[in-house]
C-alpha cells in the first residue's frame, strides 16, 4: 500500500513538475501581453498549442518512460555524442532561464511585500536552495510543486469572479476567433515552446524515471501524468486568460513591464495587486526547482560523481544563477540568446524521440509506437522548427544589430 500510495504521488508530483517548470514569469507575462494583443480571441491560441503540446509531451514521455533512458542517454543512442550537444543546449538554457526564474521571484517579493529587489533574488534563490538541502528534496519537491501550483490556482480563480470575463465571447473565441486563425498562428508557436519547449517537457519524465515508474506495465499511469502536466498548465493558463481579459474588454491598457500585475491592479485594487505578487512568486521558485533539477539531470548520467551528488550539485546550478542575477542585474542579451536557443530544443528532441521509437535497438523488439502519434509528431516537429529557426535568426540580428 505504501508504495502504490508513493508512486502515486510521484505520478501527481511529475505532473506538476511539469506544469509549474512552465509556468514561470515568462509564462504570466506572455499570457497577459497575448490577452491584452488578441483579447478573447487569444482563447483560440491556448486551445490549439494545448493540441500541439499534449502531441509532443505524449510522445516525449512515451519513449523516455517506456524506454527508462533520460533525453541525453535517448539523443546518445539515436547518434553517439548528440546526448552531449542536447544536454549543452538544455543546461545552457535551463541556467539562463533559471537567472530570470531568480529575476521573477525578486519581482514577486517586491509586488507582494514591497521587499527590495537584490533582497528579493537572494530570498527566491534561499527558498529554492532550501528544498534540496533536505533528506528526502525529491518529495519536497513534489510537495512544493503541488501546493504552491494550487495556490496559483485558486488565488487567479478568486480575482476572475471579481473582474467577470465576458465568457460568451471567450468560449465563442475560442472556437471562432474574431481575429482570424492566420493572423494567430506565431502566437500558437510562440506558446507552444512556452509550454513545453527546452527543459520543460522533460522535468516529469525525468522525475518518474527518478522514481522507477518505467515500462509497459506503467504505460498508462504515464500517459496520465503526461496529460495531468498540460491540463495542470492550462488551467493556469486559461485562468490566467479569463483574468486578465475581464481587464482589457473595458478598454485598459497594460503596462508592459509587467503586465499580469497591472491587469490584477486594474482589476482588483491593492489587494489584486498583492495576489499578482504571490502568484509570481509561486511560479519563480517552482520554475527555479523545476528547471535547476531537470537540468542537472541531463548531466548526472555523464559521470558517477554528479549523480552521487546530485542535489549539491543542483544547489550549485541554484547559487549560481542567483549570484549572477545580484551581479548583472537584468541579463536581458542572455534571456534572448536562451529564449531562440529554446525554440530549436523542442524539434530536435522530439524529432529524435520519434527516431528512438521506431528503433527496436532503444524500444525492445515488441514495442510498437501509435502511428497517429508518429504523425502527428512529425507534423509538430515541422511547425515548431519552422518557428524556431526563424525566431533564432531574428534574435541574433537583434544581437548584433
Amino acid at each position: 500500500m505504501n508504495e502504490k500510495k508513493k508512486g502515486g504521488g510521484a505520478l501527481l508530483g511529475a505532473a506538476f513538475l511539469m506544469a509549474t517548470s512552465a509556468i514561470g514569469p515568462g509564462f504570466l507575462t506572455q499570457t497577459a501581453k497575448f490577452t491584452s494583443d488578441y483579447q478573447a480571441s487569444f482563447g483560440f491560441v491556448i486551445l490549439f498549442s494545448i493540441i500541439l503540446a499534449a502531441i509532443a509531451q505524449l510522445n516525449i514521455w512515451r519513449v523516455l518512460c517506456m524506454t527508462g533512458l533520460r533525453g541525453q542517454e535517448v539523443a546518445n543512442k539515436v547518434l553517439p555524442g548528440l546526448g552531449y550537444l542536447v544536454s549543452f543546449m538544455v543546461v545552457l538554457g535551463g541556467l539562463v532561464f533559471n537567472i530570470g526564474n531568480v529575476g521573477g521571484g525578486a519581482l514577486g517579493f517586491n509586488t507582494l511585500l514591497g521587499i527590495p529587489t537584490k533582497v528579493g533574488y537572494v530570498l527566491a534563490g534561499a527558498i529554492a536552495i532550501a528544498v534540496f538541502l533536505l533528506k528526502n528534496a525529491k518529495a519536497a519537491m513534489d510537495t512544493l510543486t503541488k501546493v504552491l501550483g494550487g495556490v496559483m490556482i485558486v488565488v487567479i480563480f478568486g480575482i476572475i469572479i471579481v473582474v467577470q470575463p465576458p465568457m460568451g465571447s471567450a468560449l465563442k473565441n475560442t472556437f471562432v476567433p474574431d481575429a482570424g486563425v492566420t493572423n494567430l498562428f506565431p502566437a500558437i508557436i510562440t506558446l507552444l515552446g512556452g509550454t513545453v519547449g527546452g527543459y520543460i517537457t522533460f522535468a516529469g519524465a525525468h522525475r518518474l524515471i527518478d522514481a522507477g515508474i518505467t515500462g509497459e506495465k506503467n504505460l498508462k499511469e504515464i500517459t496520465k501524468s503526461s496529460v495531468m502536466g498540460i491540463g495542470i498548465a492550462t488551467i493556469v493558463r486559461v485562468f490566467l486568460f479569463l483574468a486578465v481579459l475581464g481587464v482589457v474588454v473595458k478598454g485598459v491598457t497594460l503596462d508592459a513591464s509587467n503586465p499580469a500585475a497591472d491587469a490584477f491592479l486594474q482589476g482588483a485594487g491593492q489587494i489584486g495587486y498583492r495576489f499578482a505578487g504571490l502568484v509570481l512568486l509561486c511560479a519563480a521558485v517552482t520554475s527555479i526547482i523545476g528547471a535547476a533539477y531537470t537540468s542537472v539531470s541531463f548531466l548526472k548520467t555523464f559521470h558517477p560523481s554528479i549523480a552521487k551528488n546530485e542535489n549539491w550539485v543542483i544547489i550549485g546550478f541554484i547559487a549560481v544563477s542567483t549570484l549572477i542575477m545580484l551581479i548583472l542585474g537584468n541579463p536581458a542579451t542572455l534571456l534572448v540568446v536562451a529564449g531562440a536557443l529554446n525554440g530549436l530544443i523542442l524539434p530536435i528532441t522530439l524529432g529524435i524521440c520519434l527516431i528512438a521509437s521506431q528503433k527496436k535497438s532503444i524500444m525492445g523488439q515488441n514495442y510498437h509506437h501509435p502511428v497517429v502519434l508518429l504523425i502527428l509528431g512529425i507534423i509538430v516537429v515541422i511547425l515548431s522548427a519552422y518557428l524556431g529557426v526563424t525566431t533564432f535568426v531574428s534574435n541574433l540580428g537583434k544581437l548584433f544589430a
